[in-house]
């Protein structure tokens, strides 16, 4: 995966600002109640190359059926969960990379 340049990043909350779906707080002088959006000073190519599989995963991944489950019980919107599940799919990789171990899915149940 030369997308993603494993050895430089320290962890996974770095891959993500990579990609750019880190959450950006909406602040501007008195106004500090303003919804959190995606930064997408990242990688815009994987950005949209993630989206299919968070997709797929929220019907087919049981710890993203999970994540999806809570955050839409939380009142989140439909996109709000789908970015969601796409930066947990960064995070998901990165450990999968960085350790040499295949996906353990009960490990990602265990740590919501």
């Amino acid at each position: 995966m030369a997308w993603l340049p494993v050895e430089r990043l320290a962890d996974a909350r770095q891959a993500v600002a990579f990609v750019g779906l880190s959450p950006r707080a909406r602040e501007s002088g008195q106004s500090v109640r303003g919804k959190a959006v995606l930064c997408k000073l990242g990688h815009g190519r994987l950005r949209k190359a993630l989206y299919m599989p968070a997709m797929s995963a929220s019907r087919c991944n049981p710890a993203a059926q999970a994540l999806a489950q809570r955050l839409r019980a939380a009142g989140k919107s439909g996109k709000l969960i789908i970015g969601a599940i796409m930066r947990k799919l960064v995070h998901w990789m990165f450990g999968v990379l960085k350790s040499a171990r295949p996906f353990d899915l009960q490990l990602a149940l265990a740590k919501r």
